[in-house]
C-alpha cells in the first residue's frame, strides 16, 4: 500500500509540478507530442482502413478548412504572439488578480467572435465549400457542408482548451497541456471505431467533437489549482487587453493570409481529384511528426524564457537561449528529413498500407512526403524564430515575412498545378520553397535585430549539421536499395518492417558518428548532458541543470 501511495504521489508531482527550465519543459512536451503524433498516425491508419483513398475521405479532410480557419484566426493569433508573453509578464510581476481579469476578457471577446463567424459559416456552408473545393461535384459539396457544420462545434471546445493551455504555459506548467492532444486523437479514434460502422464518415467528424472536449476537460483541474478565476467581463479598454490586441493584430493578419495559402492548396488538390486531398493530408501528417516533436516543442518550451529575457532587455542571455534552441531543433530534425526522403515509400506503406489504400495511393503519398521533407528543417526552425520576435514584442516582422512566403507558395502552387500540370506532389514542392524562404528571411532579420550571433557560432554550427545530413543521405540510400533488392521480400509486412528498421538504425548511426567526427557543437552538448543525467524524474520535475561548456568555442546547452 505504501509503495502504491508513493507511486501515486510521485505521479501527481510530475503531472502538477512546474517545469523551470527549457530542457525539462521540452522533455515533457516532447514525450506527449510523440504519443499524440503516434496516435495521430494510428488515427490516419484507421481512416485508410475504413475509407481507403475514396473521395469521401478527401471530402472529410476538405471539411476541416473552415473550422480550422476560425481556430487559427481567433486563437493562434493571440496565444503565442500576445497572450502568453503578456500573461507571463503579469505573473512574474506578482499581478495574478490582474492576470485573471485579462485572461477572462480575452477569452470572452474570442468567444463572441467565434459565435458570429460560426453562425455565418453554418448558413453559407455549401456556397463556401464550393469556393474552397471547386473540383467537387454536388454530392461531395453537400457532404462537405454537413461535415463542416458538425466540426464547427468542436472549435468551441478548442478555443476554451487552448486558452487554458496559454494560462498553464504562462505558469510554466507544460505536461498537462502536452497530454491534451493525446486525448484529442483518442476521441477521433473512438469516433472511427465505434461510430463509423453505422454513421460512415460522420463517425470521425463526431469523434473530433469528443476529442476537443477531452482536450479541454483535462486542463481545467490544473488551471483551477493555479487559482483560475473566470469573470464575465469584456474590458477591451484595459491596458493589458489592448496590448494583447496590438500584438496579435499583425499576427492575425498574417494568419489570415496563410489561410488563403492553405485554402488555395485545397482548391488545387480538389481540381486534381478528391483523393489528392488524402495524399496531401497523409503526407503532411507524416512530415509534421518530427516538426511537432522537436520544432514546436522546443520553441513552445523556450517561449516563456525568451519572453522573460526579452522583457528584461537581457539580450545576451536571450541570444544564448535562442541559439541553443535553434541548434537543438536543426540537429534533431535533419536526420528525420533524410529518412523520410530516402525511405518515403516503405514508411508510407507501413503507416497507411491498409487493404483499401492501394499501391498508386502509396506512391503518390510518398512523392508528396519527399517534397515536403526537403523543408523539414525550415518548418521546424520557423517555430523558434517567430517566437523570438514575439518575445521581443515584434509581431510585424514575422507577419510581413510570412505573408511574403505565403504569396510565394500561392503563385508557385498555381504555376506547378495549373500551368505545368504537375501531380499533387507539386504542392509539396511549392510548400518547401516557401518554407525555406520564410525561415531564411526570419533568421536574416533576427540576426540584424539582436546585433548578430557571432559569439554563439550559430551559422557555423548549423552548416556542419547540413553537411553531415547530406553525407548521411548518400550513405543511407545504398544499403536501403541493397536490402530491398537482395535481402528482404518487401511485398510482405515483415520484410518491409525489417528493411525500414535496419536502414533507419544505420542512418542514425552514420549521422551521430559524423556529428562526432565533425565536432558538431550541439551534439557534444547532448553527449555531455547524458553523461551527467541523474534521474529522468528530476528532468520532468524541472530541476535546474547547469549550462554545459563544450570546449572553448561552443554554445551553452541552456537548461
Amino acid at each position: 500500500m505504501k509503495a502504491k501511495n508513493n507511486i501515486l504521489r510521485n505521479g501527481a508531482l510530475i503531472l502538477l509540478s512546474r517545469q523551470t527550465n527549457i530542457l525539462s519543459a521540452a522533455t515533457v512536451i516532447m514525450v506527449n507530442v510523440a504519443a499524440s503524433r503516434i496516435l495521430g498516425l494510428i488515427r490516419d491508419r484507421l481512416l485508410a482502413s475504413y475509407f481507403g483513398s475514396s473521395a469521401t475521405l478527401g471530402v472529410y479532410f476538405a471539411a476541416f478548412r473552415l473550422p480550422d480557419m476560425i481556430f487559427q484566426l481567433l486563437v493562434m493569433g493571440a496565444l503565442a504572439t500576445a497572450f502568453i508573453p503578456v500573461m507571463t509578464s503579469l505573473i512574474s510581476k506578482k499581478k495574478k488578480e490582474l492576470a485573471w481579469q485579462v485572461a477572462s476578457s480575452v477569452l470572452n471577446i474570442g468567444l463572441v467572435g467565434f459565435f458570429v463567424l460560426s453562425i455565418f459559416i453554418c448558413f453559407y456552408a455549401k456556397k463556401l465549400s464550393q469556393l474552397i473545393a471547386p473540383g467537387f461535384n454536388q454530392e461531395e459539396l453537400v457532404l462537405m457542408a454537413n461535415l463542416t457544420r458538425v466540426m464547427i462545434v468542436a472549435q468551441f471546445f478548442f478555443i476554451l482548451s487552448n486558452y487554458l493551455t496559454g494560462i498553464l504555459q504562462s505558469f510554466k506548467r507544460f505536461l498537462i497541456p502536452a497530454l491534451a492532444p493525446v486525448l484529442y486523437n483518442l476521441g477521433i479514434i473512438v469516433g472511427i471505431i465505434f461510430l463509423s460502422p453505422k454513421l460512415g464518415i460522420y463517425g470521425p467528424a463526431l469523434g473530433v467533437i469528443i476529442g476537443t472536449f477531452l482536450h479541454f476537460i483535462i486542463q481545467l483541474p490544473q488551471a483551477k489549482s493555479l487559482g483560475l478565476k473566470y469573470r464575465l467581463t469584456f474590458n477591451w479598454r484595459q491596458k493589458e487587453v489592448k496590448e494583447i490586441g496590438r500584438l496579435m493584430l499583425p499576427r492575425t493578419i498574417g494568419l489570415a493570409v496563410s489561410q488563403i495559402d492553405y485554402t488555395v492548396d485545397v482548391a488545387l488538390a480538389s481540381l486534381i481529384s478528391a483523393s489528392s486531398l488524402i495524399y496531401l493530408n497523409f503526407a503532411q501528417h507524416l512530415q509534421l511528426l518530427p516538426v511537432g516533436l522537436f520544432g514546436a516543442t522546443i520553441a513552445q518550451a523556450a517561449l516563456p524564457t525568451l519572453a522573460e529575457e526579452g522583457d528584461k532587455k537581457d539580450l545576451g542571455n536571450f541570444k544564448k537561449t535562442l541559439s541553443t534552441s535553434f541548434q537543438q531543433i536543426i540537429f534533431l530534425v535533419m536526420p528525420f528529413s533524410v529518412l523520410l526522403i530516402i525511405l518515403r515509400v516503405p514508411v508510407v506503406r507501413l503507416v497507411f498500407g491498409a487493404a483499401r489504400f492501394d499501391w498508386q495511393a502509396t506512391l503518390l503519398t510518398g512523392q508528396v512526403l519527399a517534397f515536403f521533407s526537403l523543408s523539414l528543417f525550415a518548418q521546424a526552425a520557423v517555430h523558434i524564430l517567430a517566437r523570438a520576435f514575439y518575445a521581443l514584442r515584434d509581431t510585424k516582422t514575422p507577419v510581413f515575412i510570412g505573408a511574403l512566403s505565403v504569396l510565394t507558395n500561392v503563385f508557385t502552387s498555381i504555376y506547378f498545378i495549373l500551368v505545368l500540370k504537375l501531380p499533387v506532389w507539386g504542392l509539396g514542392l511549392s510548400t518547401s520553397i516557401a518554407n525555406i524562404l520564410n525561415a531564411s528571411l526570419l533568421l536574416i532579420f533576427l540576426n540584424k535585430k539582436v546585433k548578430g550571433f557571432k559569439e554563439q557560432r550559430l551559422f557555423h554550427s548549423s552548416l556542419k549539421i547540413f553537411i553531415v545530413s547530406f553525407i548521411t543521405a548518400f550513405a543511407l540510400y545504398i544499403p536501403m536499395k541493397l536490402l530491398d533488392q537482395l535481402v528482404f521480400d518487401t511485398t510482405r509486412v515483415g520484410g518491409l518492417l525489417l528493411l525500414t528498421i535496419i536502414a533507419s538504425l544505420f542512418g542514425f548511426a552514420v549521422y551521430f558518428f559524423l556529428s562526432w567526427l565533425f565536432r558538431v557543437e550541439i551534439f557534444m552538448s547532448f553527449s555531455k548532458l547524458f553523461e551527467r543525467a541523474e534521474d529522468f524524474q528530476k528532468i520532468l520535475r524541472g530541476k535546474s541543470l547547469e549550462p554545459i561548456e563544450v570546449h572553448d568555442e561552443s554554445t551553452q546547452f541552456h537548461s
